[in-house]
């Protein structure tokens, strides 16, 4: 197998374009055991979400959970399945499209905007590839994770690299590392919680649950704990919350290790057990919809609270493809391509500049 990936044909007269591509976590393409196997195994195997020695973690993923988890994910995934397929992914696909088209609105100079996942499909080295067939050599990663952590920003940059790694010719590339208080994002996030109570009145208490990682991810120098909190005290102030109105916990604990806390289980069954007339819950690190909001949350979450005591439990819908929110990535979007974009661009001159190229290839004997 050779080093170096196959370079897409090159042609004299097709312009540099400048792409974008969203990066998300991924998810199995079906909810059964077989399609989530595979997934699990590419997520759980990575050195950035599990750091245990490879030697220690084999046997445990291999002889444990790869042979009891499938299952039991599958079945949880089945329960938010919808007819268009993954949540994540769907909205992830309408996020890219809806961007595009706004940049698009704005900017006189075309902009490419394509999505990949970190784990499972489509992935990030096609998209990238696909890209550069295009024509991109300036290529913006923006992953979808408003709070930076290694485990999941880390990874996508991790994925990305090692593309890079093997292309031949790569294009140039910027990041987007995170952006927990971007005004565009935490109004997007402000406008979702107003639009929601509006309609359905307000809570008590307002619980903003974000993914957990390890307590060990924070004494190693991850910053992703004092990112939540940055995010979760501006949204409490651009929302006018008194500190008793609102709690900031963290979900999806996995194994046995202290993680993250205020834990949002523990939370739920505390609140609920105080007789808490009613508490809803927002997840800002999430910019759409998955298993960890629609079941974790909306299914398990209200489980918990209800057979705790509580009284009404209502989750808030991430930002999804919100106008607002999707206006907001046009603005992070714009931040990062300054410099790249050329604003007296137009399509004649881009086809003369094309056509000149290929007159200069061929005088000197070029074929294309």
């Amino acid at each position: 197998m050779p080093y170096y990936l196959p370079e897409p044909p090159y042609h004299h007269d097709q312009a540099a374009r400048v792409g974008i591509l969203l990066i998300n976590l991924g998810t199995p393409e079906a909810p059964t055991a077989a399609a989530v196997r595979p997934y699990l195994k590419e997520f759980l195997w990575d050195r950035r979400v599990v750091e245990i020695p490879r030697l220690a973690w084999w046997p445990i993923l291999h002889g444990l959970i790869l042979n009891l988890r499938p299952k039991k994910s599958a079945e949880k995934y089945a329960a938010i399945w919808r007819p268009e397929g993954s949540p994540l992914k769907h909205y992830t696909q309408r996020q890219a499209r809806l961007l595009a088209e706004e940049l698009g609105k704005r900017l006189a100079q075309p902009v490419l905007v394509d999505y990949a996942m970190t784990y499972g499909a489509p992935a990030v080295a096609d998209r990238i590839a696909a890209l550069k067939a295009q024509g991109v050599e300036r290529l913006l990663l923006l992953p979808l994770y408003p709070q930076y952590a290694a485990s999941s920003t880390g990874s996508a940059f991790d994925v990305a690299w090692r593309t890079l790694l093997h292309t031949r010719n790569p294009p140039e590339i910027r990041t987007v590392k995170h952006f927990p208080d971007h005004p565009g994002y935490l109004a997007a996030l402000r406008h979702s919680v107003e639009v929601y109570w509006a309609e359905h009145g307000r809570p008590d208490v307002l619980v903003m649950s974000f993914h957990g990682t390890p307590r060990r991810s924070l004494d190693l120098g991850d910053p992703y704990h004092c990112e939540c909190r940055k995010t979760g005290r501006l949204l409490a102030e651009a929302l006018g919350l008194r500190p008793e109105q609102f709690r900031l916990t963290f979900q999806s604990r996995f194994g046995r290790a202290e993680w993250l806390q205020p834990y949002t289980a523990a939370t739920l069954e505390e609140l609920g057990r105080g007789k808490t007339r009613r508490v809803d819950v927002v997840c800002p690190g999430f910019v759409a919809d998955c298993l960890e909001t629609l079941e974790e949350i909306a299914m398990e979450g209200k489980a918990t609270f209800l057979n705790a005591g509580g009284g009404e439990f209502r989750y808030i819908p991430a930002l999804n493809d919100r106008p607002v929110w999707i206006g907001a990535l046009a603005d992070l979007a714009q931040d990062h391509l300054a410099g790249w974009i050329d604003d007296a661009w137009t399509a004649a001159s881009d086809k003369q500049e094309g056509q000149l190229r290929q007159q200069r290839a061929a005088a000197l004997g070029a074929k294309s």
